[in-house]
């Protein structure tokens, strides 16, 4: 056997061994997690309010404010991501200025969360007067999953083959047409996982919201997007850290982060079940 073959062997091995690190690792989490968190996950656990200082009752307010504040996210995130994307790819000269463009758009996915916290209150609570609120979260949560949609998006349309555009344009179709009707259909999956890859990590950021609206203890919902609100996340970070008996709500911690993580997954499942979808149709 040649050094080649030996080295190719090796290398092989090692990419095994760290993916088999990794996925056991995740199942030691995982496994840690359900074990724990099934101790208390019920349906009145998911549909009570919290009473007795959080010590007994359930999430329901922490996991209807996750839900509005995604869904806030979602509509100011998306359509504008989308469009962005769009026109960097379809419509924007090639240039410095341009490339300059998607370097600052990849600089601020990286950017600490906590930094676009403090940014969502200077401008949403301060200067556009939204208040700690729903409003000044989702919105805060929507620059933050900004960059992420762009990036997917653009890397879905760059995918899409040139021919798909020539032939459109050879039969007469506009631009928006051509963008419409063949680009934006073959490259929607792509799009899409980009989409609740963002959302799922928004759903779970905790910086953002602590600055911006998101309160420790309400036991209704909020009535209005200016009213404050309970969230999974800070709800988890409360419960694990600052609450006067940490011991003896360890368990509803525990089902906090057990909710948290289940509801990622139905987003990440949503997105695999659409692609899929998307994808069969596209080749029928």
């Amino acid at each position: 056997m040649n050094t080649k073959k030996i080295k190719e062997k090796l290398g092989f091995i090692l990419l095994r061994l760290s993916v088999l690190f990794v996925v056991l690792f995740l199942a030691v989490i995982l496994t840690y997690l359900v074990v724990n968190g099934a101790r208390v996950l019920s349906w009145q656990f998911l549909t009570q309010n919290p009473e007795n200082a959080m010590t007994q009752g359930g999430i329901f307010p922490a996991l209807v404010g996750t839900f509005f504040v995604a869904l806030i996210t979602a509509i100011f995130s998306v359509p504008l991501g989308i469009f962005a994307a769009i026109y960097l790819i379809e419509y924007a000269p090639k240039g410095k200025f341009t490339r300059l463009i998607r370097l600052s758009i990849r600089n601020l996915s990286g950017v600490p969360s906590i930094i676009y916290g403090l940014f969502g209150v200077a401008l949403f609570v301060q200067m556009l007067r939204f208040g700690a609120s729903l409003l000044s979260s989702g919105l805060t949560l929507g620059l933050l999953t900004l960059p992420w949609i762009i990036t997917a998006s653009e890397e879905a349309l760059k995918s899409v083959p040139a021919s798909y555009r020539e032939g459109a344009f050879a039969l007469g179709a506009s631009k928006w047409q051509v963008i419409r009707t063949n680009v934006l259909p073959y490259a929607f999956p792509g799009i899409l996982t980009g989409i609740i890859l963002g959302l799922s990590r928004a759903a779970g950021e905790t910086a953002p919201i602590l600055f911006t609206g998101v309160a420790f203890f309400i036991p209704s919902l909020p009535k209005s997007l200016l009213d404050q609100f309970m969230a999974l996340p800070y709800h988890l970070y409360i419960m694990s850290t600052q609450h006067h008996d940490i011991e003896g709500v360890r368990g509803i911690a525990y089902g906090t982060a057990l909710v948290l993580l289940i509801f990622i997954l139905l987003l990440n499942l949503g997105a695999i079940i659409a692609r899929y979808r998307m994808r069969k149709i596209r080749r029928a």
